[in-house]
């Protein structure tokens, strides 16, 4: 089963599996990135720790990384990882911890002009963002499940980069990772209710929010909302790039929670500056 598309190359290298977006790929000599695939399970999520992780834990936990990051020329022990508490926060990073690959503050979201850091999310449905300023040189990789969304972390990236570096979001381009869709995203009234009163002043909220009037049941297309707040922040459509691929309907490449349930694996995206 081959995902490759306009947007996206299918890689196979060192026995590992992964997509790369072809936008970014064009910037092959100053960053690196990848996201997995595959549905072995060998990312599994990593809790947030209060305090440093065993040298053994810390190992364990790197190891997860290594295959990947080796495949693409890159330095599995400079990962940080974003915790992943479906918050809005974004961290900048400066520097690895030695003693822990996630953050040790809640956040969903990474940020970094320095080179050789590799900035890291994990996904089961969730839209994973990799940002990158090509005038600036910074990277972002951000995790947005739909209480991100809610929250408009890609947007509240956008700004930090643009608050901490001088982005201008003319120059950033946006990589949209496999992810649940509008034809599996389907929810019950109290969350139609919330993407409704957030969004219902954007004029395609007919596009992205549809009812299933049989079932009172509701499909909401939360990439499509992403693109929206995205391009009404300045970024350029011709920027955004959207792998086009549903996690549960190619559930033999990508992990879905929906369609795995509580046994579910972690897909992994990540991004470095060379």
């Amino acid at each position: 089963m081959d995902l490759s598309n306009e947007n996206v190359l299918h890689v196979r290298k060192d026995n590992q599996e992964f997509l790369q977006f072809k936008k970014l790929l064009k910037y092959s000599n100053v960053i690196s990135h990848a996201y997995s695939l595959g549905t072995n399970k060998n990312y599994r999520t990593f809790k947030a720790n209060k305090t440093p992780l065993s040298v053994g834990e810390y190992e364990k936990n790197l190891e997860n990384y290594k295959d990947l990051c080796n495949a693409n020329e890159l330095n599995y022990k400079n990962i940080v990882k974003a915790n992943q508490y479906h918050t809005d926060n974004i961290e900048i990073i400066k520097s690895v911890n030695e003693s822990r690959i996630d953050t040790p503050n809640l956040s969903d979201g990474l940020i970094t002009n320095k080179r050789k850091i590799v900035l890291a999310t994990t996904n089961a449905d969730c839209i994973l963002f990799l940002m990158f300023d090509s005038k600036r040189k910074v990277i972002s990789n951000i995790h947005s499940g739909w209480k991100g969304t809610l929250q408009r972390i890609s947007v509240k990236a956008i700004e930090k980069m643009k608050e901490e570096f001088g982005s201008n979001p003319r120059d950033i381009i946006v990589c949209i990772c496999p992810s649940i869709r509008k034809c599996h995203f389907e929810v019950d009234k109290d969350v139609y209710e919330m993407f409704y009163n957030e969004f219902k002043d954007l004029k395609e909220c007919d596009e992205f929010i549809v009812k299933d009037e049989k079932r009172e049941k509701w499909y909401i297309d939360t990439v499509l909302i992403n693109k929206i707040i995205l391009k009404q922040k300045g970024i350029l459509e011709e920027n955004i790039e959207d792998s086009g691929i549903c996690s549960v309907c190619n559930n033999e490449k990508v992990h879905s929670y929906r369609k795995e349930g509580t046994e579910y694996g972690l897909s992994t995206a990540i991004i470095s500056l060379k």
